[in-house]
């Protein structure tokens, strides 16, 4: 099955709206290949980069979301929130969030369940750290998957995504290489056909993230099991990025 690949960049802690809308002009000039374009950017901008990307193919979602519909939850944005603010889609599980906020899979399981009861695209983030590869990262990336995806049903299984992130390519400069990613990839859509049953297993988006660049993206998008990536710091960038995007 032909998965249309899924560019997502991920804009973490940077922008504001006014930037935001500066960046999504620029890029709709620059993109001629036949990719789904996200962007996950800052709460603030979400409404501005909506507005601004209006009658384009660039998708704009968010980082994050709570796990409740609402209540007493100071600093928290629901996903009823996000949607009502444009967002088609939300990152959940990035490393940052388990490594820095100290969320748990059980967490992410909650946020991801969330997301779907209202009606946003969870794309759920999975890897290993350095030492976790070294050691054997076949059974942490399971339970990640497995414990991340235990509220989704197998008729939602094309409501959702799952992005491959390994911790000690991000941010590093380091990248895994072709062959690597895409051994790992498979092993993560064998968890998923576990989960979920074959079909449904290879119909899924399965994205890499890892520091991710132009020169990178070629070799990495020809592996059968890599249907896409998640785009950090090269995707704060216009020209940067629509090369990553344009990248056939």
């Amino acid at each position: 099955m032909v998965i249309q690949p899924t560019i997502i960049g991920n804009w973490k802690m940077y922008k504001t709206a006014a930037q935001a809308v500066e960046f999504i002009r620029a890029l709709k000039t620059m993109i001629v290949n036949n990719s789904q374009v996200w962007l996950a950017v800052p709460f603030t901008a979400i409404h501005a980069a909506v507005k601004e990307a209006a009658g384009s193919d660039i998708v704009i979602g968010a980082q994050n979301m709570n796990s409740a519909k609402e209540g007493a939850f100071t600093g928290e944005i629901a996903g009823i929130m996000l949607k009502d603010a444009g967002a088609k889609f939300v990152l959940l599980g990035h490393s940052e969030r388990r490594q820095h906020f100290h969320e748990t899979n059980e967490q992410i399981a909650a946020k991801v369940k969330r997301a779907l009861l209202d009606g946003i695209t969870p794309v759920l983030c999975v890897g290993e750290t350095e030492s976790q590869r070294e050691s054997g990262y076949e059974e942490v990336l399971k339970e990640q998957i497995l414990e991340g995806f235990k509220h989704v049903e197998k008729e939602d299984a094309d409501k959702v995504i799952l992005a491959y992130e390994p911790v000690w390519a991000i941010g590093t400069g380091k990248t895994a290489t072709p062959d690597i990613a895409e051994e790992t990839q498979k092993y993560c859509r064998s968890v998923l056909a576990e989960h979920f049953g074959k079909r449904a297993s290879n119909s899924m988006p399965i994205l890499y993230g890892g520091s991710v660049k132009p020169e990178t993206m070629s070799a990495l998008m020809k592996e059968k099991d890599i249907n896409g990536v998640l785009v950090g710091g090269a995707s704060l960038d216009p020209k940067t990025f629509s090369q990553i995007v344009n990248f056939t």
